[in-house]
């Protein structure tokens, strides 16, 4: 039995950036195998050749650099005006540099924030005009466990996700009125090729005997735990939609879980530490 004969509901049509490879292309290949229609962008096109014959129109493919603010309007209306309808937006495209904080060059720092931050917003503001025309949608924005915790060596990859959360927790809120969910999807370490593909810079030895270097370390000895199946993760993406729930967020993967539990119980100790002291500036006769 295929995945279309289990399903009760029509087909679902997907808007998904970065998806030549990793959580991109697995949701591709799982939404196209199942019968749901899939704009696919991504800067390298040809990378999907092999879906394109096997899918024929179900697959709609267009080169996306999600940096490009004009490029994103544009192919975004493009993709609207050719499938007529499209459920799900699925921000995915991302970058990652992997340096301390002196180790990294202006551009690369520029690059992460143009392509987590800047980039899904660009995508989320071109869809959202077209979703509330239809009167329903999804957005899913991929995150990561460090949207909401941190690790070293991430610093610029956590103010690009922390960022991105920040703006969606805010517009989740606006859209809801709309008929349109969105949820930040949080998968945690997991091998879809994208620690490979992290940038990086020149190593300061002054930060060797620092926690940076200890996860340096670590990533290169293979001791950093990718205990995450990515294929589960875009299933877990795929039945959040079929479900119909709207959370604002979902964690993925053990360490997700546990990472980000633990630092928001450590932030909410320290901000209750402060109690006293966030209240004595309060002016008098206000609190």
């Amino acid at each position: 039995m295929t995945d279309t004969d289990e399903r009760d509901t029509m087909p679902t049509t997907w808007f998904i950036t970065g998806t030549s490879s990793g959580f991109g292309r697995m949701l591709t290949e799982h939404l196209l195998g199942r019968g749901d229609r899939v704009a696919a962008t991504l800067r390298r096109p040809e990378a999907l050749d092999d879906l394109r014959a096997e899918h024929g129109d179900r697959l709609w493919v267009a080169r996306l650099d999600v940096t490009d603010p004009a490029q994103v309007h544009r192919v975004v209306t493009d993709a609207f005006d050719a499938l007529g309808t499209i459920d799900v937006v699925v921000n995915n495209a991302g970058y990652g540099v992997f340096a301390s904080v002196e180790e990294a060059t202006d551009e690369q720092i520029q690059r992460v924030i143009d392509t987590n931050l800047l980039g899904s917003i660009h995508v989320i503001r071109a869809a959202l005009p077209r979703l509330r025309a239809q009167g329903h949608g999804r957005v899913l924005q991929v995150s990561t466990a460090g949207g909401q915790t941190t690790y070293p060596n991430f610093s610029f990859y956590h103010a690009s996700k922390w960022g991105i959360e920040g703006f969606c927790e805010t517009v989740a809120r606006e859209i809801a009125p709309f008929g349109i969910g969105l949820t930040i999807v949080e998968p945690g370490a997991t091998p879809t090729g994208f620690g490979s593909a992290l940038d990086s810079a020149p190593v300061m030895p002054e930060y060797d005997k620092t926690p940076a270097g200890d996860v340096r370390r670590a990533l290169a000895s293979g001791d950093f735990a990718l205990p995450n199946d990515p294929r589960k993760i875009a299933k877990a993406m795929i039945d959040l939609v079929d479900s119909g729930a709207t959370p604002l967020r979902l964690p993925l993967g053990s360490d997700t879980y546990d990472d980000v539990r633990a630092s928001l119980a450590a932030r909410l100790a320290e901000h209750d530490a402060h109690r006293d002291v966030a209240f004595s500036v309060v002016t008098d006769g206000a609190a």
